[in-house]
Order: structure tokens, then sequence, then C-alpha cells
């Protein structure tokens, strides 16, 4: 690699806005995050499969896909 091309690497604190932190690598000290696996309805279970459903119901209606 060449000298003094590549930004420095830190070890980086990651914070969530729901509490959780964790520490990792990048070329930035300190990072804030609005969403982290802890939190996020996918990683924790609590994602909303009726709204999804209701969303693709609505797309099926607005494009004439029913079967009726």
């Amino acid at each position: 690699m060449r000298e003094g091309i590549h930004p420095d690497y830190y070890e980086c604190k990651v914070t969530c806005n729901c509490g959780n932190s964790f520490v990792t690598r990048s070329t930035k000290k300190e990072m804030h995050v609005d969403v982290c696996s802890k939190c996020h309805p996918f990683y924790t279970g609590q994602q909303k499969v009726a709204s999804a459903r209701g969303a693709i119901d609505k797309f099926n209606r607005k494009y004439g896909l029913n079967k009726d």
C-alpha cells in the first residue's frame, strides 16, 4: 500500500437511538445511528405482517391484479 493516501482507521463506538452501543472499526471515531440490530423490526421479529399484506392488497387493487 502506498504511504500517506489512506485514511486513519480507528476503533469506533456506534450508538443507536434505542440506547444500544457497540464497538467496531471505521474511519470515524464515533457514530450515531437511528436503527440497529437490537431495535430493527426485521431482526427482532416484531415486524408488522398485517401492514405488509395491506400494502400488497392495495397494489393488487390499484393495478387490477385481483383474481375476483
